[in-house]
């Protein structure tokens, strides 16, 4: 299955699936909210993969809450915004979002309950959202194109703009979306700015017209042979090689940087529709957790495996993630654009 991650279109209707899980006919987005009004159904408003929406919901109708929620989903760079606007104001009971997303909206907003179950993170995580899946970025190769090509297996992201590679690359703009932003920490985090900045504008020329604003833009391309490489979320890679597609990856030496999606209860009057959306949330993290790994392999809970296909190099950016500092990397990402 393949990935449309973090530049999914809102889509303004329910799916189908969504249909038979909630009972509700097909509606625009503006009449979600007549829908959901006087109703206990909770509204989950979600930036999340196809894999992670079928997950949740998988794990939610086996667990006791099949017909009880409306599921919403958006492009990250549509719900972010949302959420630092509308604060509590904002319909959705839930939410599914990157975590720096959150973290900045409570800062904001202090629009998240407390969740008050016990939890075992590997990593310090605040109070008010649970991770429940952790995206990672690598180089994705075309085996068959690399090939027909000649081209040399890059090592590292750095190596992406040798000039050997120009026409053969697809990478993700880090304004369209947040799969860039993977690629933009690895070089701050190893090579600084100043050699970032040389890095990006030898990547951005061979990319040139395939510079992607979707994330799932470079897999697309790679997979189909437009390319012979692209940077993008690793667990695509894997899977399409796992369907023996001519797809494979390279776990690049400065690393496969992490980008963890949480859930989080929104700070509602209604205090039933509350305390049921945190058990809910308590259900995908305690019930949910294994199937999500068999697509997001990085362990995020105390006793959780990783398999044979995880990074032997997962690395978290030293500095906080927040909007402002995602901000700050738009700005280095433009200079280094050819005008």
């Amino acid at each position: 299955m393949i990935s449309k991650k973090f530049k999914r279109i809102f889509a303004g209707v329910l799916s189908a699936a969504m249909l038979a899980t909630c009972g509700l006919a097909a509606l625009p987005a503006k009449q979600v909210h007549a829908a959901s009004k006087n109703s206990d159904k909770i509204v989950i408003y979600s930036n999340a993969d196809d894999e992670a929406v079928t997950s949740i919901k998988k794990t939610l109708d086996e667990n006791g809450y099949k017909g009880q929620y409306i599921f919403q989903t958006y492009g990250t760079n549509e719900l972010g915004p949302k959420l630092i606007a509308e604060g509590k104001d904002i319909e959705a009971d839930m939410v599914t979002m990157s975590s720096y997303y959150l973290d900045s909206a409570q800062k904001k907003n202090n629009m998240f309950v407390k969740l008050g179950f016990k939890r075992e993170p590997l990593q310090k995580y605040p109070n008010y959202y649970a991770p429940f899946l952790a995206n990672q970025g690598a180089i994705l190769m075309n085996t068959k194109v690399m090939k027909e090509k000649n081209l040399p297996t890059p090592k590292s992201v750095a190596d992406l703009a040798k000039p050997v590679y120009k026409g053969q690359l697809s990478v993700v703009d880090i304004k369209g979306s947040s799969t860039a932003w993977l690629m933009v920490q690895s070089l701050l985090d190893n090579y600084g700015t100043k050699k970032t900045k040389t890095i990006l504008k030898g990547i951005y020329k061979n990319a040139g017209e395939n510079l992607e604003q979707s994330g799932s833009g470079p897999i697309k391309k790679v997979r189909a042979g437009e390319v012979a490489l692209g940077f993008g979320l690793r667990h695509q890679a894997v899977a399409d090689k796992n369907n023996g597609l001519p797809v494979d990856y390279v776990d690049p030496t400065e690393g496969n940087y992490t980008l963890t999606e949480s859930l989080a209860v929104v700070k509602h009057s209604d205090k039933k529709k509350v305390a049921k959306a945190k058990k809910m949330v308590q259900t995908i993290i305690q019930k949910g957790r294994p199937d999500l790994q068999k697509t997001y392999p990085m362990p995020i809970y105390k006793g959780e495996q990783e398999d044979a296909n995880g990074s032997k190099n997962s690395k978290v950016y030293p500095k906080k993630l927040t909007v402002n500092l995602l901000k700050q990397h738009i700005k280095l990402s433009e200079s280094c654009k050819t005008k």
